[in-house]
Order: C-alpha cells, then sequence, then structure tokens
C-alpha cells in the first residue's frame, strides 16, 4: 500500500507540474520583445478638452506620436493590449479560441514576415513615427504594472505595431470571409463583382447577383464574434459607413464634409477622437483605431477626407494538385514544394494556456488551406506589400488636392473608398482599391475570376495591381455632392454625374451591390435643391427604408404568410402596417427591427435568404417575452448602454440596420434589451468658408474612455449622441487652450 501511495503520491506531483507549466510557458515561449533602438527621447503634452478628447503638441512628428500612445493607454490600455498581443501572435493568451484564430491568420497572412520584410524600405521619418509610438505604449506599461493583461507583453517596436497592420488591413475588403470557410471546408459566398460575360462558371463558388436585390443562393452564414482586434465575423461582414461631400455653391455656403463611420462601439476596430499638431506641421483632427500613430480619417487645416468600406474582387482562390505525400504542388508540368512551417498557438482557457501547434503552408501564389476538399490557395490585392504605413503619415499632411490625389495614386492603401473636401471648394470621390490586374482570357477563353481557378496554370497568379486611372474616380461634379453607403460606386453623384457599370471592365469585380442607405441617400440629396446644414442633417439621420430590394421582398414573404395562430395574424397585420421608418414612432418599429437584420445581412452578405415564418415568429416571440406586447416603443427595446460604474447609462435609440441613422448590430442583454455595439460610429462635420479658418464638430457613442468606468468620460457623449447632436471639435490651439480641463506634459527621458 505504501508504494501504491507514492506512485499516487508521484502522479498528483507530475499532473500539478503539467498544470503549472501550462499556468506560465506561453511568457517564456514568447520571450522578451524589445524596445526601439532610437536612443532618443521624446516630449509631447496631452491638453483634454471639456470632453476628455486629447490634444497631442510636440516639437517633432515623433515626439507627438509619442503622445498618441500615452493618451490612448491613459484612456484604453485594456485595448491596446490586445492589438499588441495580436501584432505578436499572441492574443489567443488572453482571449482563448475566438484569440487564437486571430493568431492563426497572423501566421497564415505572415504578418510579422511582411513587416521585417518592408520596414527598412519604409522612409526613415516615418519608422521613426512608429518607433515613437511604441516608446509610448512601453513607457506606460512600466509605469502601470498593475494593468498589464500578459507577462512579456512589452517591450514592443516600431515593426511590432507595423506587423498589426499588415495583419488588420487585408480582412477591411473581406479576405476574413474567404479564408474562414476554406478552414472549416464550407461553401464561400458569392462575390459582389458581376459576372464575366461568356467565362465558364468555376464550381464550388457561385456567381454573384447583377444587383443585390435578388436572393442568393445558399450559404453559410458569417458567425458572430465580439471585441476582437481585427475586423471578423459578423462585425466585419455588416462593416460600414456613410461618406457625403457637397461643393460650396450647392452647400449654400461651406466646402461640406460628412464623416459618418459605422465600426464596432468597443474593441481594436473602435474609433478612438484626437488632434495632433507639431512643429514639423502634422496638424489633423479625427479619430485612429488602437495601436496607430496617426489618425486615418478627418482634417488637416486645408483638406479632409472620410472612407467607407468598398467590396470588389480582392481575392483570387486557386484549387492546388497535391502529390502523394501532400507537401508539393503541381505548376507548369512541375512538381514545386509547398512552404511548411509549424507554429504554436497559445489558447487560453481559465487559468491555463493550451499550446497548440498548426501547420501553415504557402505556394507561389500566397496562403494555402487544406480541408476535406482539396487545398487552396490564397492571392489577394496588396499581398505582401506595407506602404500604407507611409500612405497614411503623407495623406495627413496633404495641402492640396494634387498631393492628395498622388499620395494616394500609389495604391499602397489596398482597400476603403476615399471621399473627399477641401478649403478650394473640391469635392471628390476616389474608389481606392489594389484590384489585381488580371488577364481577361487564357488561349482566347473568358477566364471567371468569380469562381475557383486551377492552380497549375502561373498565367493565371497576377502580379500587381490596375492601373491608379482606371478606378471609377469623380472630382467636382456638376450636381455639387458626392456619397458613399457601402454601394456600387457607379451611384454616387446624382442623375447625370453617376459613372456608368460599362467604364470598367468585369474582371475588375467592382461591386454592382444596393444598400438602403445608398437608396436613400441617393434620393434624398437628388430632391433637394439645398444641401444645407439643416438638410444635410435631416438625411444623415433619416431613419426610413426605401420599399425596394430585400425590404420589398421581405414585405411581399410577410403578405404571402398564411398564420395560424392569432398571435402570429396579429403579428402579420402589424408589421404590414409598419409605416417604413425605425424612428421610434410606429406602433410596428420594434417589430420592424427585429425582422430586418437577418434580411439586411442575407442580402449583404450574399448569405441565405431567411424564412419570414420563422423571423415573425422569432421577432413575435421576444417581444411577448420581454414586454408582454407586439407594439412595445421601439425606444424601449434598442438601447444605448455603458453598464457599469458611476457614469453607466441606459439610453433609447433610434435607426435600424442599414439605415443611414444606424444601429446595424446589438447583444441581447438578460433583460432582452437590445444593447447596441455597432452602427453609427465616429461623426465628422467639417467645413470650410470662404476667408474663415476650417471648422469641425463631431461625436462618438460613449466618450473618450470607453474601457474606464470611474472616468466621466466612460459615457459623456452619449446623451448627444442620441440626440442627434455635435460637440465642438477645437482644432486651433487658441480654442483649445480656452477649453482646456487637463494639460500634462509626458517624457521619456529618465
Amino acid at each position: 500500500m505504501k508504494t501504491l501511495g507514492r506512485i499516487g503520491l508521484g502522479v498528483l506531483a507530475l499532473v500539478l507540474v503539467v498544470l503549472v507549466g501550462l499556468m506560465v510557458w506561453e511568457p517564456f515561449f514568447a520571450g522578451q520583445g524589445e524596445a526601439p533602438q532610437t536612443g532618443r527621447a521624446y516630449t509631447a503634452e496631452i491638453v483634454r478638452d471639456e470632453f476628455g478628447v486629447p490634444h497631442i503638441y510636440g516639437k517633432t512628428d515623433a515626439d507627438v506620436a509619442y503622445g498618441v500612445a500615452v493618451a490612448h493607454a491613459q484612456d484604453d490600455f485594456f485595448t491596446l493590449q490586445d492589438v499588441v498581443a495580436m501584432s505578436r501572435g499572441r492574443y489567443g493568451a488572453i482571449a482563448g479560441e475566438d484569440g487564437a484564430q486571430v493568431d492563426f491568420l497572423y501566421h497564415l497572412l505572415d504578418a510579422r514576415g511582411v513587416a521585417d520584410r518592408n520596414w527598412p524600405q519604409v522612409p526613415a521619418d516615418t519608422r521613426a513615427l512608429f518607433d515613437a509610438y511604441a516608446a509610448g505604449l512601453n513607457d506606460y506599461a512600466q509605469a502601470h504594472p498593475g494593468e498589464i493583461k500578459l507577462a512579456n507583453l512589452f517591450p514592443v517596436n516600431g515593426k511590432d505595431i507595423a506587423a498589426g497592420f499588415a495583419l488588420r488591413q487585408p480582412l477591411f475588403f473581406g479576405l476574413g470571409s474567404v479564408i474562414g470557410p476554406l478552414v472549416s471546408g464550407e461553401p464561400l459566398t458569392p462575390e459582389h463583382g458581376p459576372k464575366i460575360p461568356g467565362a465558364t462558371p468555376q464550381p464550388a463558388i457561385g456567381d454573384a447577383p447583377p444587383i443585390m436585390d435578388e436572393r442568393p443562393a445558399a450559404a453559410k452564414p458569417v458567425a458572430s464574434r465580439v471585441n476582437t482586434p481585427v475586423a471578423l465575423g459578423e462585425e466585419a461582414a455588416m462593416s460600414g459607413s456613410n461618406a457625403f461631400a457637397v461643393a460650396p455653391a450647392k452647400a449654400g455656403g461651406p466646402t461640406t464634409l460628412i464623416s459618418n463611420a459605422h465600426q464596432p462601439w468597443r474593441g481594436g476596430v473602435a474609433w478612438y477622437e484626437l488632434v495632433v499638431e507639431s512643429g514639423e506641421g502634422w496638424h489633423y483632427a479625427g479619430a485612429t483605431f488602437p495601436g496607430s500613430p496617426y489618425p486615418f480619417l478627418g482634417h488637416n487645416e486645408h483638406l479632409g477626407w472620410t472612407n467607407t468600406v468598398n467590396t470588389p474582387d480582392m481575392v483570387d482562390v486557386y484549387q492546388l494538385v497535391l502529390d502523394d505525400s501532400g507537401t508539393r504542388y503541381r505548376l507548369d508540368g512541375k512538381w514545386v514544394p509547398l512552404e511548411h512551417e509549424t507554429v504554436t498557438l497559445p489558447v487560453k482557457l481559465g487559468p491555463l494556456v493550451l499550446p497548440i501547434r498548426k501547420d501553415i503552408w504557402r505556394s507561389v501564389h500566397g496562403p494555402v488551406i487544406k480541408n476535406d476538399k482539396g487545398a487552396f490557395a490564397v492571392r489577394y490585392g496588396g499581398i505582401g506589400q506595407l506602404g500604407q504605413l507611409d500612405a497614411y503619415y503623407r495623406l495627413n499632411k496633404a495641402k492640396t488636392y494634387d498631393e492628395w490625389r498622388t499620395i494616394l495614386s500609389r495604391m499602397a492603401i489596398p482597400s476603403t473608398n476615399f471621399i473627399y473636401g477641401d478649403e478650394a471648394g473640391n469635392i471628390a470621390y476616389i474608389y481606392n482599391a489594389s484590384i489585381p490586374d488580371r488577364p481577361a482570357t487564357l488561349d482566347g477563353k473568358p477566364i471567371d475570376w468569380r469562381g475557383i481557378l486551377p492552380g497549375d496554370d502561373s498565367r493565371l497568379i497576377w502580379q500587381r495591381s490596375v492601373p491608379f486611372d482606371s478606378l471609377p474616380q469623380y472630382k467636382d461634379p456638376a450636381s455639387g455632392w458626392l456619397f458613399n453607403s457601402n454601394n456600387t460606386p457607379f451611384i454616387a453623384a446624382g442623375p447625370g454625374s453617376d459613372l456608368s457599370p460599362d467604364s470598367v471592365p468585369p474582371e475588375m469585380g467592382v461591386e454592382l451591390k444596393i444598400t438602403n442607405r445608398a437608396r436613400r441617400a441617393w434620393k434624398l440629396m437628388s430632391e433637394a435643391p439645398l444641401l444645407d446644414r439643416a438638410n444635410l442633417a435631416r438625411i444623415k439621420y433619416d431613419t426610413a427604408y426605401e420599399p425596394a430590394g430585400y425590404i420589398a421582398h421581405m414585405m411581399a414573404d410577410v403578405a404571402a404568410l398564411r398564420p395560424r395562430t392569432r398571435e402570429m395574424q396579429a403579428a402579420q397585420a402589424l408589421m404590414l402596417q409598419w409605416d417604413g421608418s425605425e424612428d421610434n414612432v410606429g406602433r410596428a418599429d420594434a417589430l420592424a427591427l427585429l425582422m430586418i437584420k437577418p434580411f439586411m445581412a442575407s442580402s449583404y452578405n450574399n448569405v441565405p435568404w431567411p424564412d419570414a415564418a420563422e423571423e415573425l415568429k422569432r421577432s413575435t416571440d421576444h417581444l411577448m417575452r420581454v414586454f408582454g406586447r407586439l407594439d412595445p416603443p421601439m425606444s424601449e427595446l434598442l438601447r444605448l448602454r455603458q453598464p457599469v460604474g458611476p457614469y453607466a447609462v441606459d439610453l433609447p435609440l433610434d435607426g435600424g440596420s442599414d439605415t443611414l441613422r444606424a444601429s446595424t448590430l446589438w447583444d441581447i442583454d438578460p433583460d432582452g434589451k437590445l444593447s447596441v455595439k455597432h452602427g453609427d460610429s465616429f461623426i465628422q462635420w467639417v467645413e470650410w468658408l470662404p476667408g474663415q479658418r476650417v471648422s469641425s464638430r463631431s461625436i462618438e457613442p460613449y466618450g473618450a474612455a470607453t474601457t474606464r468606468p470611474d472616468n466621466p468620460h466612460y459615457s459623456d457623449q452619449a446623451t448627444l449622441f442620441i440626440q442627434h447632436r455635435l460637440k465642438p471639435v477645437h482644432f486651433w490651439r487658441d480654442d483649445v487652450i480656452a477649453n482646456a480641463h487637463s494639460r500634462l506634459v509626458v517624457s521619456s527621458a529618465r
């Protein structure tokens, strides 16, 4: 018995050793990061206005970048750490399985390799900006060790931050929606580009409808994912924005630029507002994402721009022919070895972190994914490039339209529409995208670029992007206005000013989809004789749906139902009485809000068309369970919530999925209320009046410090946000000082 006891104790000791090892191995495996080797000190002043928005000043641009990191960490170090972990392939050690999926993408897309290979070519002043930003994060982490989530996460350097850019940018044009189904072996969803005339359709991917009014073919819906530091899942699939630019004559005086971004309200792709100014001429007001040393949209003294997501066919999938070993693929009649590496993904599970080994494969085409149906290589626009690091920085400092357009013409920023306005009265819209320069034919036959391509013919492996001038573009249209709401670029400027879809070849894959927001914006802006402040505000905050497209199809399906129970008959009757707006006025607004989102998702993402009977029952059951009635005020259902602390808020919202006033996605809270998490986020309204300094106003759903419940700026913009009101942007230093609520000098000097 003593022997058995000793064996039992030995086994227990071994188990304890293993458990302890699983608790502590990951930081040691990851190793210590490296701080920037710049040999210089940084000093910045952070001035916060009445809403806590940081205004960061420094002698040099690098000083300002250092201050950006410190200011953002003061407000949201929690999220910044997620982004840093993602940038080092360690997010699974924080976020478990969801984080490990991000880490898998990090390795599959070779984000670190892209950063390593491109970093030496990045201009020295841009590298200095990124290193200074990294230094700011390091200094904050060192000063606040109690806030650190993961050991050995800091220090970081500029190249680490660059790796995060390499991972995140391709996901904005939908790469994740291709990789996800390939990994799981599910069918790929149809693409948004037009059919290729005369091409023989390829298997397994399907054809996109010519306009997104058609009911799409069956495909697996995209799973929801919350608060990741990259755009994935439902939040990526439903990402969007509105943008408006109006020339002085049409606006009644000023050049007007309205940025109305739709992003998650929390997490690594939530907007953070700031103003930067240096002694080297960098002066810009706008918003950024966690992990960036500069704003991505906004305005300087002379010009400004905003972005909306576009969805051209940026991704091509090739089916490879492998040999029996699975390690070589056939190309032009020869067997070529696949590149291979095995990586370790950390997966947090309670107090443990499990090491999960994964194989990563690559071919000359790009990353390779193996599933039960074969091996598939993925190639996408901007693959292996990192010129965006410098391009955004230069755009911040551009002074004229020609300078700004020249920077964009590098095509270093792989995707997103740019809508522009300036002090000279110019407005513009550039459908920016590094669209692959694909051959139209092969051996005299059209190529179906909408389908899966054979991977054994190198002639199908394109090497460059289409020329910049071939992209759809507008400048100063006769209508005097431009807009985009994640719709086709061929509806942008009104009757007589819109470009023709025939202006680009079909192999470019420029989308033809039309969102409800686009229908409404185009109609309302076309009808308005003057697009002044009042009319533009009415359009921007519009909550209506046009009785067309997927809305018309949904309502027809509801009308065709033959419900058997009184409750469902009452629900059908109420839905058919809906006034077509989500303005918190009509009796059917709450029911329509719940009904519309899956139909909008089907149209927006080419996923299965919902069953109207099932959706009406789901919506009815929810309202009866929560309210005991079918017609509660929508404002009691749809809420803006910051849930904890002394500055918690719980406020009514308006708008719906795909209205110009957007409340796109929500979580269902335990009380059954809908807590919005994605929709109208950072809004900025910029005006240049002749002979006057630029002025702007802005708003965000919560405030500057969204993860600091004890900070008054946790939620201090929420009331203004629900009231459709904007706050002033203090762009000029005299205005900043007059409205300063705090001033702090931060420095890396020891």
